[in-house]
């Protein structure tokens, strides 16, 4: 009973921690800083925040894995083949298997970055926002709480937080496009 607790408990945290990471991800691509606030320390909180996320989501994986409850084994997690918890659960528990994959590769890249052409890293790293709305999707499908107004309270806040970070930074990309175009007009307008 305690696995079972465990399981949804760190399911939950997960959906905001990695609702926090990814729009602390997404505003810490804006240019933009201030003495207050310098912009490494956005990249610092996304970094420490997505670490602290992936050690719950191996506790959220390793749990029912552990839990006599169901028969998960521990490659469900990468691939959730066979198994009768697997097959009356076959759509939710694929996307958190694609979506734990995903994470896995973004983490490992990130840790190897300085090896990694920018580009390369970067498109990798895109595939975060695919793995977060996989694993909001699992929890709104498979999670034990899920019909509750609680459970989706918290979902939609995490959903919002996410979508607001990018309307934030769909802002301040067009303002930092209008002032590089405007500085290029400048430079431009200097030439003999």
């Amino acid at each position: 009973m305690v696995l079972w607790y465990a399981n949804r408990g760190t399911g939950v945290v997960l959906v905001l921690l990695l609702s926090a990471a990814t729009a602390l991800g997404v505003l810490s691509t804006a240019r933009a800083g201030s003495t207050r606030w310098p912009r490494f320390a956005t990249q610092s909180l996304h970094r420490n925040v997505s670490l602290l996320a992936m050690v719950l989501l191996l506790a959220h994986v390793v749990t029912p894995v552990v839990d006599s409850f169901t028969d998960l084994r521990w490659f469900h997690a990468l691939a959730p083949v066979n198994g009768e918890y697997v097959a009356r659960h076959r759509l939710p528990m694929a996307l958190a298997a694609l979506a734990f994959d995903l994470l896995v590769l973004i983490t490992v890249t990130s840790l190897v970055r300085a090896r990694l052409p920018h580009r390369a890293w970067r498109g990798l790293h895109l595939l975060s926002y695919l793995s977060w709305a996989l694993g909001v999707l699992h929890g709104w499908l498979l999670g034990t709480d899920a019909d509750t107004l609680w459970s989706r309270t918290v979902t939609v806040i995490a959903v919002t937080v996410v979508a607001l970070a990018v309307l934030v930074r769909l802002a301040t990309w067009w303002h930092e496009s209008r002032r590089s175009t405007r500085q290029s007009d400048q430079a431009m307008a200097h030439l003999p």
